[in-house]
């Protein structure tokens, strides 16, 4: 039985995505993925890539008149979170044999069997997880108490009813900040347990770790290198604010985070060497690629913006330090 998945990103995060995608057909050899290409540098190489499990969409196949009314007053991540209840609508739409897909971000990495959490949703309708923020951190959840890194929808009444609902709203209002308790497409999330009883909460421990949780948490580690949190698999990290950079480096997380608690190393090692793998993989289709590898001096002076420079302020120089 093929699990369905689909994901989306540009040429800028091909390589975390490339990353994602490879580790998620090792742990779950029956997964299918559609990616929405947001380039045509990423379809283009994704193309020539030929794999099976991917099928690519162009970015222009998705975008009706509503959403590309709607790309004008956003910003390149604000619309990519209005894509994310669009793409798996999509993807419903074209292929009627499809009951159940997976939407999933793209700077994830799995790192074992990801049955638990299919058989842990069963036959839920809906499945999203938890920030499960650490303590320090919990004062974030006004944000979102739900992260759209996992979000799962079957083709049933339920299901639908949800995910339609969720593109209206995102297709209506989907900005980078909290308002009217609304932000970005992850708040909306919030009402689902109550709205829908088939909502399924994914409890595993080894699911949706990230920088914001995992200070709280014990990593360990066996014989095998096989990784473990509290005690269980370690299934998926999400690789929040994670960089490559052009000189071969890595620059893993602010000291926002490290400065309380160091990232767990050998997680970040085995992501770095999956990245490696698939930067190479992608360099034979198009030489010399660099599709998001940073200057080290460009990432020094975004750390040093999110430390020192107020919210509001980052926004008006996001376009000067991004690069």
């Amino acid at each position: 039985m093929t699990n369905y998945f689909c994901t989306l990103f540009d040429s800028g995060y091909l390589i975390k995505g490339m990353a994602m995608m490879e580790s998620l057909v090792e742990w779950c050899p029956d997964a299918h993925i559609f990616v929405l290409c947001m380039d045509q540098k990423t379809q283009e190489i994704l193309t020539a890539f030929n794999r099976s499990y991917i099928t690519c969409i162009a970015l222009a196949d998705i975008e009706t008149p509503e959403l590309l009314e709607a790309k004008k007053s956003r910003g390149v991540a604000e619309y990519c979170w209005t894509l994310s209840p669009c793409l798996p609508t999509y993807v419903l739409q074209h292929h009627p044999d499809i009951d159940f897909i997976t939407y999933l971000d793209s700077d994830l990495l799995f790192y074992s069997p990801i049955r638990p959490i299919l058989d842990e949703i069963g036959d839920c309708s809906i499945a999203i997880i938890e920030h499960r923020f650490a303590p320090r951190l919990q004062d974030r959840e006004v944000n979102g108490r739900f992260c759209v890194e996992w979000v799962s929808f079957r083709r049933d009444e339920e299901g639908m009813r949800c995910l339609s609902r969720w593109r209206e709203q995102c297709i209506e209002w989907c900005y980078y900040r909290l308002e009217d308790g609304k932000m970005g497409d992850q708040k909306y999330l919030d009402e689902w347990p109550v709205l829908y009883p088939k909502c399924h909460i994914i409890a595993h421990p080894g699911a949706g770790i990230a920088p914001w949780n995992y200070e709280k948490l014990h990593f360990s580690e066996d014989s095998s290198g096989q990784i473990f949190v509290d005690g269980a698999p370690l299934i998926f990290y999400h690789f929040h604010q994670f960089q490559l950079l052009a000189d071969g480096g890595f620059n893993r997380l602010s000291t926002f985070y490290t400065s309380v608690c160091r990232e767990p190393d050998p997680v970040y090692a085995v992501y770095e060497a999956a990245l490696m793998r698939a930067l190479s993989e992608i360099r034979t289709i198009s030489p010399g690629f660099s599709g998001g590898l940073r200057e080290a001096g460009a990432v020094a002076r975004r750390r040093w913006a999110q430390r020192y420079i107020p919210f509001g302020v980052k926004r008006v120089l996001h376009r000067l330090l991004r690069y």
